[in-house]
């Protein structure tokens, strides 16, 4: 359902025609026009905030199932617009209902900003509507699905990119730069990559709770089971800054493992010249809370072992980031900053540290393995629609980082030595492990 903007916010105005004087020099014709779906937290301080830095892209409309959000959204565009502009204005559309917003022909692309057991279902349904997407990583909730959504990606000719930020230049050319050095043989012939991950509390015990009026609680949960609601399940209903609870549970996602996972392991698969497999084997453990709503993993160690015989360490006890060891070296790799205010993670001070300051210093030759170089990651992903340039992430490298983190957690859940075969996508002799791979949707929602 699209609303006005009276039923949204409770405002009197009423949308108008957006003047060309609002977007300067370009016209509709070499302009990107965006779509929003998921209006909180992430998309506020970083997707819709990034795109509108750009003069050649408008966000035309935003979508969310909780309407007080939904109006928030539009409000937050508008003034956005206006302050550029020097000028009122009230263009911005809303909808309830993503379908209505992926039906719209006006609209080129979309920007999915909404809890992780929607990336892939919305990221299918958007392609198929013909619409380039901006995906939030993780790229799916199970494994299944992010194979479902990278051929869906294959077949209809869009344009995806995971939002892997760590890829760009800006801001933090230092995963690059540790890539770059690695793959040209800087700390020797690659032996192991440590990973470490911040971590997520377990919370309390909650009480079922109304629905407010303004959430659509059942397209909320979308594939997933049905829950009673309650607030702390689902996110903060007087705050965009709060870490919302969906991000503990596992209903909605596997918690830091792929939360965080699914940037680090990337970075681990660009180095290790891994982005298109996976590993061969698995194992590790994690501990679980016992009571209370929020049910994601705590401490945990996990390992695996790929194809060429490198081997990978994950385990929240590690330094966060990524560090790459070689038989002549290692680097070490992290980030300077944080993308919200609520990443759960102290920024560091210095972003690529190394064994041999001489590591650091090298220059790699015109000869030598030169990966890609892209600017942030939503200006690339308009580059990519605009002049046809790659992404740096798109969908089956988003997949391969997520299903690998995926990997790690049906490792901690079984508690088993797992063999995977990273070409089938399947777990060689464990019926047991590879029930796990997919999980039933909810028919009215299923891709």
């Amino acid at each position: 359902m699209r609303l006005s903007r009276r039923q949204a916010i409770g405002a009197v105005a009423a949308p108008m025609i957006v003047p060309s004087s609002v977007f300067g020099q370009n016209a509709p014709s070499n302009r990107v026009t965006v779509g929003a779906i998921g209006v909180g937290r992430i998309s506020r301080v970083h997707d819709m905030k990034e795109i509108h830095k750009h003069a050649d892209a408008q966000i035309v409309a935003v979508c969310d199932v909780d309407t007080k959000r939904l109006g928030a959204g539009m409000q937050l565009v508008d003034d956005r617009y206006a302050a550029s502009a020097g000028k009122p204005y009230s263009g911005t559309r809303g909808y309830a209902d993503y379908r209505e917003l992926l039906a719209a022909t006006d609209i080129d692309a979309v920007l999915v900003s909404t809890p992780d057991h929607q990336h892939a279902p919305l990221a299918v349904h958007a392609v198929q509507a013909g619409k380039h997407v901006y995906l939030q990583k993780p790229a799916s909730l199970t494994i299944a699905e992010g194979r479902r959504m990278a051929d869906e990606v294959k077949k209809s000719g869009r344009i995806l990119q995971i939002g892997s930020q760590q890829r760009g230049q800006d801001p933090w050319p230092q995963f690059h730069r540790a890539c770059e050095l690695v793959r040209n043989g800087r700390v020797g012939k690659l032996k192991h990559v440590e990973i470490g991950l911040p971590g997520d509390p377990s919370g309390p015990a909650a009480a079922q709770m109304p629905i407010p009026s303004n959430l659509n609680y059942d397209a909320w949960l979308g594939t997933t089971p049905e829950q009673y609601y309650t607030e702390i399940r689902v996110h903060p209903q007087n705050s965009f800054e709060d870490r919302p609870g969906w991000l503990r549970m596992e209903q909605f996602g596997a918690g830091m493992i792929t939360g965080w996972g699914a940037h680090h392991v990337d970075i681990a698969h660009w180095g290790m010249d891994m982005e298109h497999s996976g590993p061969v084997e698995i194992w590790g453990s994690a501990e679980f809370p016992k009571s209370g709503l929020w049910d994601v993993h705590g401490p945990f160690e996990t390992h695996a072992r790929y194809a060429n015989g490198v081997t990978m360490t994950i385990s929240g006890a590690l330094p966060n980031g990524v560090k790459f060891i070689g038989d002549r070296g290692w680097v070490f790799v992290q980030r300077t900053g944080a993308v919200s205010s609520s990443d759960p993670s102290k920024p560091a001070e210095v972003p690529l540290t190394a064994s041999d300051a001489k590591i650091l210093a090298s220059v790699i030759g015109p000869n030598e393995i030169q990966l890609y170089k892209a600017p942030e990651q939503h200006r690339n992903w308009l580059d990519a629609i605009l002049k046809g340039v790659p992404v740096s992430a798109p969908a089956e490298i988003g997949h391969r980082a997520c299903s690998t983190c995926l990997l790690h957690h049906v490792a901690m859940k079984t508690g088993r030595r797992l063999k995977w075969d990273p070409v089938a996508e399947t777990f060689i002799g464990d019926d047991a492990a590879n029930a796990m791979l997919s999980r039933p949707q909810r028919a009215k929602y299923a891709i």
